[in-house]
């Protein structure tokens, strides 16, 4: 059989070289699309479900929001390990599926249970899916640095939050962009409680008059002059003031009571579970930029650096965005690294080839066999869905040795 295909490559030279050019130019298409990372991702096919609670104490979360999920994840199809963890106000259980599970068929299959529990939890907890990311996910983080001093870890904190987080996770291949450090701002309204006893007011009186007074309300259309006008309720609260004005109750008289009769409304920093620190000069606000499972983490930070550098302009003055971590750097020397050593390998190769077979034509040959195997490792690797990581390219660097022998004896 062998011989066969030797004899036919040898009278049909023309279709064996528009072969190998073929294939020559499905690995280099393939190559320029492998994804590239410094290291190969071997974690767990995951789901996570992050549950809030706010207030509770860790056993009254893992009692009445951890233990019912979790029970529940067990029935979801091709999970393998369940895991619950239970933390003041926040519950996370992990579902780990079999090896070889899509990731977005394991989601929407939580999904589907999860939905299913939601009567059973209480009414404040709201469950919620982590990204669709593994742990080598964080490809990125940066720091914003107010050089002029005039913004606060607050400000700071909200430019974050509701401008530049947004900016970045409309980017290809990011998956979610978290915030760290700062201060999460909130409307605080703190009660006195004499004055509640002097009018009579429960503090949970306040609550709800707070709750209804913040919503938009909608009605049936007024018809005037073959005209329709859509009548609404306008009573989203918009400021301090807008709270202090907010009506509690009122007197015997008729008096109304309100919100700035009872407590004292401010601007408040949010409790916070963490900080960040940079360089050990004290608080900073970051974000750190997690990739989508399966994407490519070398293509996914140059698109978060140049959207980084389009929005630029339009930062308040002063606002610098310092990256603290890039992983781009450690692949791109990692993969320089793997690429010197196969260009050496190879010319060593070829050198030793000529010199102890003493015939050019035969050396061309198993030199030509390098380069057009490695490429055929890529439409495979490609095929396969592998990534090009220290692994991969160590592996197809180890392999030129067997390459060169089966040239040889050839």
């Amino acid at each position: 059989m062998l011989k066969r295909i030797i004899e036919a490559s040898v009278r049909n030279r023309f279709l064996v070289l528009v072969f190998a050019l073929s294939v020559a130019a499905a690995g280099v298409m393939a190559m320029r699309n492998t994804p590239l990372d410094a290291i190969p991702d071997l974690s767990d096919v995951q789901v996570i479900i992050r549950t809030d609670y706010a207030g509770q104490a860790p056993q009254i979360v893992e009692d009445q929001v951890t233990y019912p999920v979790a029970s529940e994840m067990l029935k979801v199809p091709g999970a393998q390990t369940v895991r619950g963890y239970s933390f003041f106000g926040t519950s996370f259980v992990y579902i780990i599926f079999e090896d070889g599970t899509d990731l977005y068929w394991a989601r929407s299959r939580v999904l589907e249970y999860l939905s299913s529990i939601r009567g059973r939890l209480p009414e404040a907890a709201q469950p919620s899916l982590g990204p669709d990311a593994t742990g080598l996910g964080w490809v990125y983080q940066y720091v914003l640095i107010d050089t002029t001093g005039t913004m606060s870890l607050a400000e700071l904190r909200s430019y974050q939050d509701w401008y530049l987080r947004y900016q970045l996770t409309a980017v290809p291949g990011v998956s979610e962009v978290a915030t760290v450090g700062g201060y999460e701002q909130v409307y605080e309204v703190t009660v006195d409680p004499i004055k509640l006893r002097g009018f009579g007011i429960p503090v949970t009186q306040v609550i709800a008059a707070i709750r209804a007074s913040n919503e938009d309300v909608g009605a049936m259309v007024l018809e005037l002059a073959e005209r329709e006008y859509m009548i609404r309720g306008l009573g989203y609260l918009e400021g301090l003031e807008d709270i202090e004005k907010v009506v509690v109750s009122a007197t015997d008289h008729g008096t109304p009571v309100r919100v700035e009769d009872l407590a004292t409304v401010r601007l408040a920093p949010d409790v916070r579970r963490g900080v960040a620190d940079l360089d050990g000069r004290g608080d900073v606000v970051g974000g750190i930029v997690i990739m989508r499972y399966g994407e490519n983490a070398l293509a996914t930070i140059d698109r978060v650096k140049a959207k980084l550098a389009a929005i630029e302009s339009g930062f308040p003055e002063g606002l610098v965005i310092r990256p603290v971590y890039d992983r781009s750097d450690l692949i791109h020397r990692a993969v320089d690294t793997l690429k010197e050593k196969l260009l050496e390998e190879s010319l060593v190769v070829a050198l030793v080839t000529v010199i102890f077979l003493v015939h050019v034509r035969s050396a061309l040959v198993v030199i030509l066999t390098l380069p057009l195997g490695i490429l055929m490792a890529f439409i495979a690797m490609r095929a396969l869905g592998l990534g090009a990581d220290i692994m991969s390219l160590g592996g197809i660097a180890i392999a030129i040795g067997a390459m060169i022998d089966a040239a040889i004896v050839m």
